[in-house]
């Protein structure tokens, strides 16, 4: 698709699953020089096969991979979680943009540059998405191993380049890449992706659950099926079955879903962190969470949170509940 394209299949696509944070990422290899100007297909291919055969993914990593033409092909479903950036996935687009970004490598086509601006622009308008380095991300930010938010400190791939807009740090993205985003925005910036519409939270308990024109009726043919963990807003219940979009009668069967909770991270600062029991132990922590990141919690235990679907806990305290 061409931007112009994509932005009216993106605002007529629906997405069950809720979608808080846009991932950053280049290919490095493939570079620019791999390609011609007509095999977008076959460079989607190659890298869905290799996603395939050589990290053993069931679906190509990114939603969304853009070429040096400007131009955008899809991916894996939005309805399923990506796998390309450990720590920052279960709520993620991941976007790959075709090229090696790095001090050195290729220089951005203008229509590369124009598409990669234009896009994230306009996932944040569609998913109402607000524009700041908790929401749009880099590869760079995240140890590779843990999936800890480190801000390119220690154990981080350059990616999405040393050279993308400027730089991969946080302040790099702060002072030359979110303020095109919000200049393309034209002041129609979003602030906050919660609204008092949405009755609750549920994450999806099955590997498929279908979606359907009303409660127990016939399947709603302009939706896909949600995928085991998706986090689903729910605008109206009856008779045990759940509204999952605001607009149109698309329903789920909420025995198939479990409550869950919205929080966002707060701490002085430092990342909060993620244990593998519920109590303070040596040899217990598992990881970190970045201050600011929001979190689904599907269960409570002494003053000690479980993120949903997994078993990694994190202390009541440093959250503040939506």
């Amino acid at each position: 698709m061409t931007l112009a394209e994509f932005e009216i299949w993106i605002n007529k696509l629906m997405v069950g699953r809720t979608l808080l944070l846009i991932q950053q990422h280049h290919t490095w290899n493939p570079s620019y020089k791999s390609f011609s100007g007509t095999n977008h297909f076959t460079q989607q291919l190659g890298m869905k096969n290799y996603h395939i055969s050589a990290n053993g993914w069931a679906d190509i990593g990114q939603h969304f991979t853009t070429f040096p033409d400007g131009t955008i092909v899809t991916g894996r479903s939005l309805e399923k979680t990506p796998a390309c950036l450990k720590g920052a996935n279960t709520n993620g687009i991941c976007i790959e943009h075709f090229g090696n970004f790095d001090k050195g490598g290729d220089e951005m086509t203008e229509a590369h540059r124009n598409t990669i601006i234009g896009m994230t622009a306009i996932l944040c308008k569609r998913f109402n998405i607000p524009v700041n380095t908790q929401k749009i991300v880099y590869h760079h930010w995240y140890n590779l191993s843990s999936g800890e938010r480190n801000n390119g400190s220690r154990n981080n791939k350059s990616c999405p380049g040393s050279n993308f807009f400027g730089g991969n740090k946080v302040a790099d993205c702060e002072n030359n890449f979110l303020p095109l985003i919000r200049e393309r925005l034209a002041g129609n910036i979003p602030q906050d992706d919660f609204t008092p519409q949405v009755l609750k939270y549920v994450a999806v308990n099955t590997a498929k659950l279908n979606v359907r024109k009303s409660p127990g009726g016939d399947l709603a043919k302009d939706r896909e099926p949600v995928s085991l963990g998706a986090i689903l807003r729910v605008y109206k219940e009856k008779d045990g079955w759940y509204k999952i979009s605001e607009s149109k009668n698309h329903w789920v069967s909420g025995r198939l879903t479990i409550d869950v909770v919205r929080a966002v991270v707060e701490t002085s600062g430092s990342p909060l962190n993620v244990r593998n029991e519920p109590w303070v132990a040596p040899g217990n922590i598992s990881g970190t969470i970045a201050h600011g990141q929001e979190v689904f919690i599907d269960r409570e235990e002494n003053d000690w949170c479980k993120i949903v679907l997994e078993n990694r806990w994190v202390s009541k305290k440093f959250l503040r509940f939506l």
